[in-house]
């Protein structure tokens, strides 16, 4: 079928599978461009089909020559629709992988789940014996507990009404916004969702089951940005669940001899997650000028290539056979891959920038083609070398996956 993009709100609900196919293999092309890392060869990402959970998962892969088993929550395509873009965009990684003699895996279902977790340590027992790494990559808007309780995250404030103005998506309009603030038993469901406890559980799971290595590293990710976006982000609901992340970052590795756990603090980026919080795409549009301008933009890939290199396995050739391991903390113990954003001529700019955007300027201040690019290409549109105008097939299979498996669902 000929796959055009349909959105609705901040998602779009179709994917183009050579789109996606392309984006993949150019993030694959660039960390085959770099130098190598002695890092992590056995890996476990949790959410590995899109964003920075995708570009670790790649990272470790051809950075590392790291064995990497992926869980994703994809659908396949089927009746007339398109697959998502995690799902083909894991397909085009297996495919990658297995022709360069990797071994990947993926499994599908939601990471929360016992029966997913259950899956994943047989599939680790059984092919690699134990991890040395584990990324926890989700951007889950609900959890559903193993008692049937579900859980929803929002994003409010949680200290008053807040005023400021975002982009609309629909129009490309810069409009005000208000938000009001999250109740406490919201706050609590946020937490529940986007906080520490699942990871914990993994890691737990993986533990009892006996499948961590020695010495096993474990990172999932966060925002703190700047002062702008503090009231919606770092002191708003989301922010509550991310404190309780790196809490339980630190309870990890007090509590378990052979983990260390840590918190990624990564530079804010067009993702599905962040297109659907408000303030941050306007804030971001304006960070892709200013930082473009100043030769220091990068994407998820750049990001998290140099996270592996540069503050988690390379730092004076860390993590090497019979070096100690010794990642690049800041003071509060966080990793820190928004350095480059937080500059403070950076944010200087985005400061004299913010309070005189408008519609009617913001074609001079904002970098909105370069958002708009990011956003579709997330979804394998406006990719070079791609005729959207032709036939393509969608039904395109995960190696790893048996078809009977999907088709039954």
């Amino acid at each position: 079928m000929i796959v055009e993009p349909k959105t609705r709100g901040f998602i779009c609900t179709t994917a183009h599978p050579a789109g996606c196919a392309v984006a993949v293999n150019r993030q694959i092309d660039y960390v085959k461009s770099q130098p190598r890392i002695d890092g992590p060869k056995k890996v476990l990402v949790i959410g590995a089909s899109t964003g920075y959970g995708l570009a670790s998962r790649i990272s470790a892969a051809f950075a590392s020559s790291a064995a990497t088993i992926g869980v994703i929550f994809d659908k396949p395509a089927g009746n007339n629709r398109t697959a998502s873009a995690g799902w083909y965009n894991s397909a085009a990684f297996e495919q990658r992988a297995l022709a360069e003699g990797l071994y990947a895996k993926t499994v599908n279902g939601d990471a929360f789940s016992t029966e997913v977790k259950d899956q994943v340590i047989q599939m680790i027992r059984e092919d690699l014996g134990s991890v040395d790494l584990i990324v926890y990559s989700l951007a889950s808007p609900r959890r559903t507990l193993a008692d049937g309780t579900v859980y929803n995250s929002v994003l409010k404030t949680t200290s008053g009404d807040y005023e400021n103005k975002t982009i609309d998506l629909r129009t490309n309009a810069i409009v005000p916004v208000a938000i009001t603030p999250a109740t406490p038993e919201e706050v609590e469901a946020t937490v529940k969702v986007m906080g520490g406890e699942d990871w914990q559980d993994w890691l737990s799971a993986l533990d009892t089951a006996g499948l961590l290595a020695p010495q096993t590293v474990t990172i999932a990710y966060s925002y703190i940005g700047p002062q702008l976006t503090h009231p919606i982000y770092l002191n708003g609901s989301i922010g509550q669940a991310k404190r309780h992340l790196y809490e339980t970052a630190k309870a990890m590795t007090r509590e378990m001899s052979n983990v260390k756990a840590y918190v990624s603090v990564n530079k804010a980026l067009v993702t599905q997650a962040s297109a659907a919080i408000p303030v941050v795409p306007l804030y971001i549009s304006i960070l892709y000028k200013v930082m473009k301008e100043m030769n220091v933009h990068e994407g998820c890939i750049e990001q998290m290539y140099r996270l592996f290199k540069d503050k988690l396995y390379g730092a004076g050739e860390a993590g090497a056979a019979g070096t100690p391991f010794s990642p690049v903390l800041d003071e509060a113990g966080y990793l820190r891959v928004d350095d480059w954003e937080m500059r403070p001529d950076v944010q200087q700019a985005v400061d004299r920038i913010w309070p005189i955007v408008a519609t009617e300027n913001a074609a001079d201040y904002c970098d909105i083609v370069g958002y708009w690019d990011d956003f579709f290409q997330m979804f394998g549109f406006r990719q070079p070398g791609i005729d959207y105008a032709t036939d393509v097939e969608i039904d395109v299979p995960i190696p790893s996956i048996p078809v009977e498996d999907e088709t039954a669902k």
